[in-house]
């Protein structure tokens, strides 16, 4: 199973969209550890939204479509809809 997933970080007042096919819980894990990349700037990542998919292929697709409305409002939408 893969998932296409909603992060935030209150500190930063941020949201992530990504996706994995591994293990959610321990792909938050990593987002929560210190390292360069994007999520690197705060510790205190939140899964606030998920969907499941039996692809990969399916998975990112959702991941590129949400992060194309390059909107904080759609994203609340979706967590709110929940």
């Amino acid at each position: 199973m893969c998932h296409t997933y909603i992060l935030f970080s209150e500190t930063i007042d941020t949201y992530y969209v990504g996706y994995t096919c591994d293990d959610l819980i321990e792909r938050l894990r990593k987002h929560n550890t210190n390292h360069k990349g994007y999520t690197g700037r705060a510790n205190d990542w939140k899964v606030v939204y998920s969907e499941t998919f039996v692809s990969k292929t399916e998975a990112y697709k959702r991941e590129r479509e949400i992060k194309s409305k390059k909107s904080r409002v759609y994203i609340k939408w979706l967590i709110d809809r929940v």
